[in-house]
């Protein structure tokens, strides 16, 4: 199960609301938590094993000024996958998350205000010179779904052109 659903809008903390608060951590954290919820239960009801992946993000391994509740609710997802983990491991259950930078999609066009200059800015930004496209992240998650990752959980990993090198 690959749960990728989220939203990313610039909030700082002198600007937002506890509103806005409360929608991003409902959308990011409290979804992330449900889908993980009920694809653990199925998958613990069918006796097989399985895979839960989650949609973390750079911005979940490093504040970022401007984005405290995007921040604080993909840091949530972060330790949500290591602590699911440890009590799904019993079950044959990894759960491991992706934790991508810049990604051409909408939702990144959407939240920048002169999308051609901050997409250019992104892009200089990254060591390879580009945004990522859905299909380099799709590429990680397909991974972490195979059975090759059978022997991983309990991971976020980094997808970002090299921009955040930890």
């Amino acid at each position: 199960m690959v749960s990728n659903g989220g939203v990313f809008w610039r909030n700082s903390l002198l600007d937002s609301s506890a509103e806005d608060w409360d929608k991003m951590q409902a959308i990011n954290s409290r979804g992330m938590f449900l889908c993980y919820k009920y694809a653990a239960k199925q998958m613990v009801s069918q006796g097989r094993g399985g895979r839960i992946i989650g949609a973390a993000s750079v911005a979940g391994k490093q504040g970022s000024a401007g984005f405290p509740a995007y921040c604080a609710s993909k840091f949530a997802v972060i330790g949500l996958t290591q602590s699911v983990a440890k009590e799904l491991g019993p079950y044959g259950i990894t759960v491991n998350a992706y934790a991508p930078g810049a990604v051409d999609t909408p939702m990144l066009a959407n939240s920048f205000s002169d999308q051609k200059v901050e997409s250019e800015m992104w892009a200089k930004a990254s060591p390879l010179g580009r945004l990522g496209t859905p299909e380099d992240v799709a590429g990680l998650v397909a991974f972490l779904a195979s059975k090759d990752a059978s022997w991983i959980t309990g991971q976020t990993y980094g997808i970002n052109g090299g921009l955040h090198g930890h």
